[in-house]
């Protein structure tokens, strides 16, 4: 029996490293198209090396390419002395990612990358994307990461080609696409006034009706695991669960119902991996970077 177990924890120590290093590869194969294009842009070709460790899963629907290219742009900024412009950073990285790379997408995940904290995001003004920081109390932080139970899927996806299909719908007037549309803007700003009055249980209740408008935008969003995680999670306590990004695949967030947190989590825990993490306040930021670290 010691000798089974310890067959078992070598073969779990193996299937750890395994999954380590696939990661580490999807990680490479999805940053190095953007890494080029960036070091391209900054007129640096040739003259430097970037490395990019990331600690999230790889296209998970957790802005990750947005974090990615506003970490290597400010990186080179600060190589060639140029102070660190968080508005500039955001726009310039989304703009290498539509117009460099040709992915599809939006101005929120570069904002919240490059900015940090719970942000209320605002378009169509000729003068730029409003910009509207929501103060976040202790206890309110507190609160957001023991409620906010976060796993992912293990599906990874491409949000591009779902953003392009749920437009063209929205240019054909398509009215189900609309509608969704619509109602979701509403959403966010109510979502922003849960926060700002540090009421998880409304955010929790709007975040699950979001996912109803959502996934009736187009058929690929919802996927049979992500089903089954929101399903699970509302029986386990969850006041709302949602796909994050543009979905398809990657993670799902459920907002538990205060003292259900652990509930919540063993429901999802077999249907994913538990992601965890902290409310980042401080956006992008510099910092000293060695050999030795990790």
């Amino acid at each position: 029996e010691t000798a089974q177990g310890r067959n078992r924890d070598q073969r779990r120590n193996t299937e750890t490293a395994q999954g380590r290093n696939s990661d580490q590869r999807r990680t490479a194969e999805t940053a190095a198209p953007l890494i080029e294009a960036t070091v391209r842009r900054a007129g640096l070709v040739g003259q430097v090396r970037v490395r990019l460790r990331s600690d999230f899963p790889v296209a998970a629907g957790l802005g990750g390419s947005s974090a990615a290219s506003a970490a290597i742009l400010g990186a080179l900024d600060s190589f060639r002395g140029i102070p660190i412009d968080r508005r500039a950073i955001a726009e310039r990285g989304r703009e290498i990612e539509v117009e460099d790379l040709g992915v599809a997408g939006g101005r929120q995940d570069h904002y919240a990358a490059t900015h940090g904290g719970a942000l209320g995001l605002t378009f169509g003004d000729p003068a730029g994307v409003g910009v509207e920081r929501i103060p976040l109390s202790t206890q309110l932080r507190d609160a957001l990461e023991r409620r906010c139970i976060l796993a992912y899927t293990g599906e990874s996806r491409i949000s591009g080609d779902t953003i392009t299909a749920v437009m063209q719908g929205y240019r054909d007037g398509e009215k189900r696409v609309t509608f969704a549309l619509g109602r979701m803007r509403e959403l966010a700003q109510e979502m922003a006034a849960a926060l700002r009055q540090s009421d998880v249980d409304a955010l929790g209740e709007l975040v699950g009706e979001h996912w109803t408008h959502q996934r009736a935008l187009h058929p690929t969003i919802p996927t049979p695991r992500i089903d089954a995680c929101v399903e699970r999670a509302a029986r386990a306590g969850a006041l709302g669960a949602k796909a994050t990004g543009a979905s398809g695949g990657g993670c799902v967030l459920a907002i538990a119902g205060a003292g259900r947190e652990e509930s919540v989590r063993a429901a999802l825990a077999p249907l994913g991996t538990l992601v965890t993490f902290t409310v980042d306040e401080d956006g992008l930021t510099e910092c000293a970077w060695s050999e030795e670290m990790p």
